[in-house]
């Protein structure tokens, strides 16, 4: 069955799969990020407007990956293109090397967005954010061990590429999980000064971390993990209550929940302040961003006021105490942080996000009640404006539970629907967009029907439907 789904994507992509193979030549795997890559070959894109994309050989797609969720306006949107010109004319440069006022103002948008947010700093990206996070937390707290959930990705970095997916036989007991390596190349280091919790269950978390609270300094979580599977209320409550007990932080990687569930991401939902936050995809209306932001009591270690500056020799330096490090040459980029505001102004305008909300809750019932027409158990999982499609009708909280989903029938399902004009990678999250319209939702849906006739008349060629 595979085989003849892989066939068809070739026949329909043979520019894409010629660029895949002209790639592989200078490129290792011919993508310059691992989840870029889907068999038997990406699709290469060439152009994007609104909800949707084209690629190399023509074909057009409603596109719910959205860059992993990072467009949240859609490709293009004109007051996004608009501000990113305006500031490198105005401007007359790129970027300058040195402070700007944009740095503040987007500073100042966040602190009022963001109910655990007092003071903030920029990066690159949001892993960049959450390994700053974790260093920041190291330095308060003086301990040296980093706790994560299971099922949880926080950036491709040794100290949290962890026990993100890992197999159920190596993962250990449910309540207190193996610290399991995602890659090749993670020192023991990091397996040793890793804990993995429990995602959902606070009575197995409070035993590891009361047992542990002496050695560690944080706890970081996506409080809906994935971006799809949301925490239980009174999880993330206790959660909170029993770190601020222990003298643990708790820093919340909001990366794909920020702006996409409320304008102050999940902590704004959950009614939860923790004690450092890191922000990426949507921040930077479509280029590179990530920032930490966080209590000020936190955030004010990482001021360079007075520390020793390790890239500066000299005398200077010789009775200066350490500082906790942080820079990047594009940290704060003025025409990044220009089309992020850009961005931000349009979601805050009257009934933006609630149209956004009402669009995806309505793709959401019509798939639903589709997929039960066909008798297929699905569920759709998630809030705000991202979701994923279950093939399960068992209770989803934790990636434990993912493993009662039917995936090859969804990637079967995926593959399909890609040849019928609907993008996201097989078996990833939906995330939408403003640029979405009710024609798009039906036209998904109707894709969806298709794929379904499809994969029901290959399964059952006896059948009629």
């Amino acid at each position: 069955m595979e085989v003849l789904l892989l066939t068809q994507i070739r026949s329909n992509t043979k520019q894409s799969a010629e660029s895949f193979e002209k790639a592989k030549k200078v490129i290792p795997g011919g993508v310059t990020a691992n989840i870029k890559h889907i068999a038997p070959h990406p699709i290469f894109m060439d152009k994007g407007k609104g909800s949707k994309l084209y690629d190399v050989d023509g074909n057009e797609y409603i596109d719910y990956l959205l860059c992993y969720g990072a467009l949240i306006l859609g490709h293009g949107h004109p007051t996004v293109i608009e501000a990113a010109m305006n500031q490198m004319k105005d401007a007359g440069t790129t970027i300058f090397g040195t402070p700007h006022r944009l740095e503040t103002t987007m500073a100042e948008k966040l602190i009022s967005l963001y109910p655990g947010i007092e003071m903030a700093r920029f990066t690159n990206s949001g892993l960049e954010a959450t390994l700053l996070a974790i260093r920041i937390a190291m330095a308060y707290t003086g301990k040296p061990k980093l706790a994560k959930f299971e099922g949880h990705y926080h950036g491709g970095y040794d100290q949290v590429l962890l026990s993100v997916n890992p197999e159920e036989q190596r993962a250990g007991n449910r309540e207190q999980p193996n610290t399991v390596p995602e890659s090749r190349g993670i020192p023991d280091y990091y397996l040793e000064n890793t804990i993995i919790l429990p995602f959902n269950d606070l009575n197995a978390t409070e035993k590891i971390l009361r047992a542990r609270a002496h050695e560690i300094s944080s706890v970081i979580m996506e409080p809906v993990q994935g971006g799809f599977i949301p925490a239980d209320q009174d999880f993330i409550e206790g959660l909170r209550k029993l770190t601020e007990e222990l003298g643990i932080l708790l820093i919340f990687d909001e990366v794909k929940t920020g702006f996409r569930l409320a304008l102050g991401g999940a902590q704004e939902i959950y009614g939860i302040k923790p004690d450092l936050t890191a922000l990426g995809k949507v921040l930077g209306g479509g280029f590179p961003v990530g920032a930490i932001g966080g209590k000020k009591e936190f955030m004010e270690i990482s001021a360079p006021d007075g520390g020793r500056d390790i890239l500066t020799a000299g005398a200077e330096n010789a009775d200066k105490q350490d500082a906790l490090f942080h820079s990047g040459t594009y940290n704060g980029h003025p025409t990044v942080l220009a089309s992020g505001l850009a961005t931000i102004d349009v979601l805050e305008q009257e009934g933006i996000l609630e149209d956004l909300s009402a669009n995806t809750k309505l793709l959401r019932t019509e798939l639903e009640k589709l997929y039960g027409q066909y008798g297929i158990p699905m569920q759709t999982v998630g809030l705000g404006s991202i979701f994923n499609i279950i093939l399960s009708e068992g209770s989803i909280r934790n990636y434990r539970d993912m493993n009662k989903a039917d995936t090859a029938l969804r990637k079967e399902l995926d593959y399909e629907l890609l040849e019928h004009g609907v993008y996201t990678k097989p078996l990833n999250r939906y995330s939408m967009s403003v640029a979405h319209t009710e024609e798009d939702i039906g036209r998904t849906i109707d894709a969806h029907e298709i794929a379904i006739k499809t994969a029901l008349q290959k399964h059952q060629p006896s059948c009629v439907i």
